[in-house]
């Protein structure tokens, strides 16, 4: 594992990333099944890199612990 910092993803990296519509993030998020926001700013957004590799790495499986 990396000594580097946890980078923060938009959300267009995102879609990007997973191929996921934005329709869809959003209903797995609701559903547990893909990492939560962090917040950057009062209106602004993104994911942790490390999170949305945890996702890539088992996406059907994921669950957002709580």
């Amino acid at each position: 594992m990396s000594d580097a910092p946890d980078r923060i993803l938009r959300i267009d990296a995102v879609l990007d990333r997973t191929g996921l519509s934005r329709s869809t993030l959003y209903r797995k998020i609701q559903s547990g099944s893909f990492p939560g926001q962090v917040r950057i700013a009062e209106r602004c957004t993104g994911w942790r890199e490390s999170a949305i590799r945890d996702w890539l790495r088992n996406p059907m499986f994921y669950q957002v612990e709580k």
